[in-house]
């Protein structure tokens, strides 16, 4: 059975509820607390529900070494040292606390990865209401477990991780107490094909892990989000940037303002008509009903008259008896005088020879 909901902020997510829509920040900020500021400011106009930073430094993620284990081959960074490269893209620490006060004025929830137990550390200091762990790290299940300690609902992405190694993470995180738990879909491309997302996956993760599921979604645009939510993702994580040309690590393969807003109005629109199971007629369905088939007399009958099959037809409107009765009505005669154009009723036959 499916773990119902988790909860942030006082933000229900999961099965029955809407869409939850997560701006990842990431690396977008370029160096700059005032880009990171204005970042914060679009994900909340474009409509979405959570802003996500990343707490890292380089040496708590890597060792500044130029040895080739340390050295990117291939993609948006090859040539650089993993050192190199987080030293760019970390936030410094210290424009935590004023980015959380200023989501918080701006009414949008914010949290982020910690990657590694001193980070976990300073964000309870600033009140984080809930965690994410990255894909490289969703084999760390040391720190998964530190983190789970915090009591605080965790969110897990599962780019690279196989089936046993995500149960793994799920068992460290229940293990060490969480009772909030929620996983995503990832593929650990920058940009990632949509080809290689099979969605599928995501029903199957559903039925498996029995967590609320969502799509950590790195494609460029947002078919493969919305695709998601048809398929039970319930929340989705897109990296957001200010400008896709603006050269920072992450920039190429983020979301602007407009596509970002146009993600968290189409997600909810496509969970909206998910709906439920309803063979019944819609509310938007009650003024055509009488545009459907219906019997009507072709031509002038007496009374007395027997019906013939050039007589009576199916058209529209819908005033009539049902369609599905002409093989009753032929070979019967009018009880009155019937003229074309009349509906056809039981009321004008007379009983059935």
């Amino acid at each position: 059975m499916t773990q119902p909901w988790i909860e942030i902020d006082g933000r229900r997510i999961g099965p029955g509820h809407p869409p939850y829509i997560i701006a990842e920040l990431s690396a977008n900020h370029n160096g700059k607390i005032e880009t990171a500021m204005r970042i914060i400011e679009e994900a909340a106009k474009a409509g979405s529900d959570a802003v996500k930073l990343q707490t890292y430094r380089p040496d708590t993620i890597t060792l500044d070494c130029d040895s080739e284990d340390f050295k990117i081959k291939g993609g948006l960074w090859d040539g650089r040292t993993l050192y190199e490269l987080y030293e760019e893209a970390h936030m410094p620490w210290e424009w935590h606390k004023p980015l959380f006060e200023h989501a918080r004025k701006l009414g949008i929830t914010i949290f982020s990865s910690p990657f590694d137990p001193t980070a976990v550390d300073f964000l309870e200091d600033l009140g984080a209401p809930a965690y994410k762990i990255a894909s490289f790290e969703a084999v760390d299940l040391p720190l998964i477990e530190y983190v789970a300690k915090t009591g605080k609902p965790m969110i897990i992405s599962t780019g690279m991780a196989d089936a046993e190694e995500i149960q793994e993470a799920i068992d460290a995180a229940r293990g060490a107490g969480c009772k909030q738990l929620a996983v995503l879909h990832c593929v650990s491309g920058y940009p990632a094909p949509p080809e290689d997302y099979n969605l599928l996956t995501i029903p199957d993760m559903l039925e498996r892990f029995g967590l609320v599921t969502g799509l950590s979604d790195h494609t460029i645009d947002n078919t493969t989000a919305i695709t998601s939510i048809a398929l039970g993702a319930s929340l989705v994580e897109k990296h957001f940037t200010l400008d896709r040309n603006g050269g920072g690590p992450d920039d190429s393969f983020s979301l602007e303002p407009a596509e970002l807003a146009a993600l968290c109005r189409d997600a909810k629109t496509a969970w909206q008509a998910l709906g439920k199971i309803d063979y019944g007629r819609k509310s938007s369905e009650q003024g055509n009903i009488k545009f459907r088939r219906s019997l009507y007399f072709l031509k002038d009958l007496k009374k007395g008259e027997l019906i013939c099959s050039s007589a009576v037809g199916s058209i529209r409107p819908g005033y009539g008896l049902s369609p599905k009765y002409l093989k009753d009505i032929v070979g019967r005669r009018v009880n009155r005088n019937c003229s074309a154009g009349m509906p056809v009723s039981f009321k004008e036959l007379d009983p059935a020879e």
